[in-house]
């Protein structure tokens, strides 16, 4: 109602008191306007610009009540100030269940009029105030889709843009020749795409704050599966993982720590023997995920020099870190690596 003139409905089939009621609003610059049956004002509600409806309980057809009834559901309903002469309190009560805003005993002292212009007057103020906190909610929510929209599209940017560098590594790494260097870039391209995939998952999420990891782990698990045996690494890949929310800054440092552990598996868990398998699983206990890569080949607990360069180990150190994750590893026959933090 910011900025035009408030405007005051009164049911009612009393002439005379229609007339005193129309003065004092008229007194107090309000638009004013009047019905004498439920029916005729609820047309006029309807049609809309009404701000506050004084209603007398006892109309010519029904009650007020019906009135009321007659409102619900209404988009932009006025307020309701309930007026009747009745001494029964069940109907003002009945009136305040039903929306009404204030309620006036009708009477002929001198008292009446000044208590319904004061409850006018405070209708007008509710809805006025009313109005104002659902304008403020809509601009909010249009305001935080708004940002939604453009965060997901952020999100499809930066997966392109990352999906392409993967790209740019996969083309490297076909130049090289040198095997150590190929391999690397490789596993590069692999970082890269695990990160890339968390962003293409958050670009079709309803809620960008978190990311299902049941979804994501399964299309970075198939993603690594591919590009991994593409390049002759034959052992498969189990996945056993819960579908819940994760958060997005957790999601990307564990699909970091999935690709590591899972690359080091099939670089070095079946050296000399036949590909076995390798098994993931993601588990949620209490507030706590626990994720556990193992596999059944030659083992390593953790202890000593770890094969290869390291850089692999020392990513998962820092990436769990940064989840403030513990890791730990099982004992034999294969590799188990735990790593469990707060979700």
């Amino acid at each position: 109602m910011p900025n035009r003139t408030p405007h005051v409905l009164y049911i009612d089939d009393d002439p005379g008191l229609i007339r005193l009621v129309e003065k004092a609003m008229q007194r107090r610059g309000y638009n004013f306007d009047h019905a004498p049956t439920g029916e005729e004002g609820l047309d006029i509600i309807r049609q809309g610009g009404i701000d506050v409806v004084a209603l007398d309980h006892y109309l010519p057809t029904g009650t007020g009540l019906d009135v009321l009834n007659g409102m619900e559901g209404m988009e932009d309903r006025p307020a309701t100030v309930y007026v009747t002469a009745s001494s029964e309190m069940s109907i003002a009560v009945n009136a305040l269940k039903a929306g009404a805003t204030d309620f006036v005993p009708k009477s002929g002292s001198e008292d009446f009029m000044p208590l319904l212009v004061a409850a006018i007057d405070h209708a007008i103020e509710h809805v006025r105030l009313s109005r104002a906190k659902a304008k403020a909610e809509r601009e909010t929510q249009e305001a935080r889709e708004r940002a939604e929209m453009l965060l997901g599209e952020v999100n499809h940017r930066v997966g392109n843009s990352l999906a392409m560098v993967a790209a740019l590594v996969g083309l490297q790494s076909n130049a090289v020749e040198d095997p150590e260097a190929k391999r690397a870039l490789a596993e590069t391209q692999m970082r890269i795409q695990a990160i890339a995939g968390v962003h293409r998952h958050l670009y079709t999420s309803d809620d960008v704050r978190t990311v299902q990891l049941g979804d994501y782990l399964n299309s970075l698990v198939g993603d690594l599966e591919n590009s991994l045996q593409a390049d002759g690494r034959t052992a498969s890949i189990r996945l056993d993982v819960e579908g819940f929310p994760l958060p997005t800054e957790k999601v990307a440092s564990l699909g970091v720590i999935v690709t590591e552990l899972v690359t080091n598996a099939l670089k070095y868990a079946y050296v000399g023997r036949e590909p076995g398998e390798v098994r993931v699983r993601v588990r949620r206990d209490g507030t706590r995920v626990r994720l556990v890569v193992e596999d059944d080949g030659i083992g390593w607990t953790g202890a000593g020099r770890p094969q290869g360069t390291g850089l692999g180990s020392r990513i998962v150190k820092a990436m769990a870190s940064s989840l403030e994750a513990d890791v730990t590893h099982g004992e034999g026959p294969g590799t188990q690596v735990l790593v469990s933090f707060e979700a």
